[in-house]
């Protein structure tokens, strides 16, 4: 096997059990000589695959051997995508990658049609997508746009993974709105069958659970319920 795809194997494998918290904050890693001898590679392929992880800051090296971190990885908040839509026309951050396994018009649950204020039987475009980093799922978002919107922007209706990055900022200059009005709303909980699937996680797990709404003083431009698994955190600047 190419020493390449064998360093992108190891850090994918090392860089998941991390994230899944099967390898907990301070766990001792093999040495390179051992982790050369169990994937069959040389050393310095170890070594190339374990520096990435080094600067993912998912692990640190001393003199007594290579550790996961005691803090936990962090990843990119709501406020953090929103500051990237103003800012790039994006919503992805660099090296993020997404899988979209749903774009619909449908019919909401009541609470969704109260926030964008639809009528019984009304549809909405309904977005669901899985988004990572190489082959590691991170976060598992469903995100609602007004139907109209679809008509200005068809791609919302696409499931191709080429245009899913960009969707906020292109319905912003079409529909010719302003985010101005942004909240939040978190908890941690157990992850449901359909989560757990999404993220590769087993049901019950432990994840942060999140809804995000982005509007303006006309309503709601975009209702966001996403997920986050076990080892991630995100954090909020603001000022005072």
């Amino acid at each position: 096997m190419p020493a390449e795809k064998t360093f992108t194997r190891i850090t994918d494998h090392y860089r998941r059990l991390i994230l899944s918290g099967t390898l907990p904050a301070g766990s001792k890693l093999p040495s390179n000589k051992e982790l050369a001898g169990t994937w069959g590679v040389a050393v310095e392929t170890v070594r190339k695959a374990l520096s990435q992880l080094q600067v993912e800051k998912l692990i640190r090296t001393s003199p007594r051997g290579t550790f996961v971190v005691d803090e936990t990885p962090a990843t990119a908040s709501p406020a953090d995508r929103l500051a990237a839509v103003r800012n790039t026309m994006r919503t992805s951050m660099d090296g993020e990658t997404s899988i979209v396994t749903a774009a619909q018009l449908v019919v909401p649950p009541v609470y969704v049609a109260d926030l964008f204020d639809l009528d019984h039987g009304d549809q909405i475009v309904r977005r669901e997508y899985v988004a990572g980093r190489s082959s590691v799922r991170t976060l598992f978002a469903v995100d609602w746009f007004p139907a109209p919107f679809a008509v200005l922007v068809p791609d919302l209706l696409s499931t191709s993974a080429s245009k899913n990055d960009g969707l906020t900022a292109r319905v912003l200059e079409a529909a010719k709105r302003t985010i101005s009005t942004a909240r939040d709303d978190m908890h941690g909980r157990a992850a449901d069958a359909r989560e757990a699937a999404a993220l590769g996680l087993a049901i019950g797990a432990p994840i942060l659970a999140g809804a995000t709404r982005w509007g303006d003083a006309t309503g709601v431009i975009q209702y966001s319920e996403w997920c986050l698994p076990t080892r991630l955190t995100i954090g909020y600047e603001y000022g005072i």
